[in-house]
Formats: C-alpha cells, structure tokens, sequence
C-alpha cells in the first residue's frame, strides 16, 4: 500500500485450459504489448478489510503459488513500525526448487526476527537428506509446530489465512461455499463455510481462519 506508481506480480505460467491460461498470457507478453485487468472488490476479512494492527498473531498457510496474496499480508504489517503483530508463515511445495520468494521470504524474515517466523515443508518424492524442514502437504502436528496457537489458548488473538489450490485448502480448513445466485442470474458471492479440516482438528475455530 506504501509503493506508488509501481507494483510487482508473481506469475506462474501453466500450459493453458479451457476458462484459464492467465498465467501463460501474462508470461508470454512481449515488450510493448499491453494488458487489460480488472481489479476485484476490496476483500473483506471476516467483515473488514483491514490487515494492520487487528490481531496478536497471524498465521499463513500457503500451498504452492498461494504464496502470492500471502506474501502482501506480511508486508503489510512488518513494513508498518506501528504494528507489533507476529507473523507465522507455513510454505508447502513439493520441491526446494518450487519455493516462490524465498530469497525474498527468508530476507525479511532476517530483517523481521523478532516478528516473521518461517516455516518450510516438502511434498516431493526426493528429499535432500540434511532437509531441516517439514515433510508433507499438512499435519495437526504441523499446525501446532509452526502457526501461532488458537485464540482461546492465551486470551491472545490469532487469524489464519489458508491459500493454495481448492484441494490444499479444503484439507487445511474445507470448502469455501458460494451465496444464492445474484438476481441477475450471476454466482452468488463466495462465503467462508464450516471450518474442517487441519485446522479444526488442531483446535482452531472459525473465527481464527480465512480461506482464500
């Protein structure tokens, strides 16, 4: 929110499908060429879009390329000298090789030490022997290891946010549900669901987590 007049993008570019291949047109941009976006609705969190100074502790959950919304929130708050909250960041591939950001995940978390706690977590079938992270996609054993504990442990309070493909997500904290159609026949908008899953199992309420 701080950069003006410039902004990066993390792309990931698959072989395009039917309905998507947004990641293969943005990668595959020539010089020159420009592209028309449209900018979605303010994202509200449990009813406010405001990230900074809200909770004691965050914990990011992220599979693969949900890294990306993720990345923003920790920003958001260690960038803020006002803003004491602890962030808890869990990152799950399946290859070293596959870790989005991590020069940049592991410098703010040198800068942030006292803030930014990181964890990383292999899916891969070949696992370098001296791997000092986790292994697998999630665990109760994980959560409690590497997010901040639920609010109602310590009084304090904690948000969890779970971003990843549909299938990562739903095993960490279940399916987002969608509201009635609009009127005009469109979707309804998307809502946060039951919490499942992990997190519900590690002792963590609805009210502690955000699907994305």
């Amino acid at each position: 929110p701080a950069t003006e007049k410039t902004f990066d993008l993390l792309v990931k570019a698959y072989t395009p499908v039917p309905g998507g291949g947004v990641g293969d047109a943005i990668c595959n941009l020539k010089v020159g060429q420009s592209l028309v976006g449209k900018l979605k609705s303010e994202r509200l969190v449990h009813g406010s879009p405001l990230i900074g100074n809200r909770w004691n502790r965050i914990g990011l959950i992220a599979g693969g390329t949900g890294i990306a919304p993720l990345i923003q929130l920790a920003r958001i708050i260690l960038d803020d000298p006002t803003d004491d909250t602890k962030v808890y960041l869990l990152s799950v591939n399946r290859n070293e090789d596959d870790i989005l950001m991590r020069k940049e995940i592991d410098q703010l978390a040198k800068e942030h030490s006292d803030r930014f706690h990181v964890s990383y977590s292999l899916t891969g079938k070949t696992v370098r022997s001296d791997w000092d992270g986790y292994i697998g996609r999630g665990s109760v054993v994980m959560a409690k290891n590497a997010l901040p504990p639920p609010s109602s442990s310590d009084g304090k309070t904690t948000m969890i946010f779970v971003c990843g493909t549909d299938g990562f997500r739903d095993m960490w904290a279940g399916p987002i549900a969608r509201a009635p159609p609009l009127p005009d026949g469109s979707k309804g908008p998307k809502i946060q669901g039951e919490l499942l899953g992990l997190l519900k199992e590690a002792g963590y309420e609805a009210s502690d987590v955000f699907k994305y």
